[in-house]
């Protein structure tokens, strides 16, 4: 079982966006029951609130239902649960040093650090940009699902 944690500010656009972009991806790869994937804030600001209407717009577009999402904040005993744990910025990178303290198992990265355009997702409760963000997410989620099959094919 491959488990992902998505991770963003607030646990409302972006990282939810990422969740259920993998797991929409998982599933049509026919991979579903490899992966354990989830998302989290860094921050407390949202915990509870449901996913951001921009995002839950956009992905509505694929056909993807964020239904049942709430912002939850992440926790030191995720980053001995997950296999990998993807931020969407460099600032996310930052507020979850109190949560892994360090990165000894070299399991923190960006999202688009999986793709050839190295760099932060746009948050989009500033840009209103939800086109961009998908964009971006989709792109660095379908970039991960290549690493993470290959990796595991070859450990096998």
């Amino acid at each position: 079982m491959i488990k992902i944690l998505f991770i963003c500010h607030g646990n409302i656009c972006r990282s939810p966006m990422a969740e259920f972009v993998m797991k929409d991806l998982v599933k049509k790869a026919g991979l579903a029951d490899q992966f354990e994937i989830a998302s989290a804030a860094t921050s407390r600001e949202e915990i509870g609130n449901p996913v951001h209407r921009g995002t839950r717009n956009k992905l509505k577009q694929y056909g993807i239902s964020v239904d049942g999402k709430y912002a939850v904040q992440m926790t030191s005993a995720d980053y001995r649960y997950y296999d990998y744990i993807i931020a969407m910025e460099r600032y996310n990178l930052r507020n979850m040093e109190r949560f892994v303290h360090g990165d000894p198992d070299h399991k923190v990265h960006l999202l688009l650090d999986f793709t050839d355009r190295k760099g932060d997702i746009a948050d989009p409760w500033y840009t209103g940009n939800f086109d961009e963000t998908y964009d971006d997410v989709l792109e660095g989620c379908q970039g991960l699902l290549s690493e993470t099959i290959a990796y595991y094919d070859h450990k096998c």
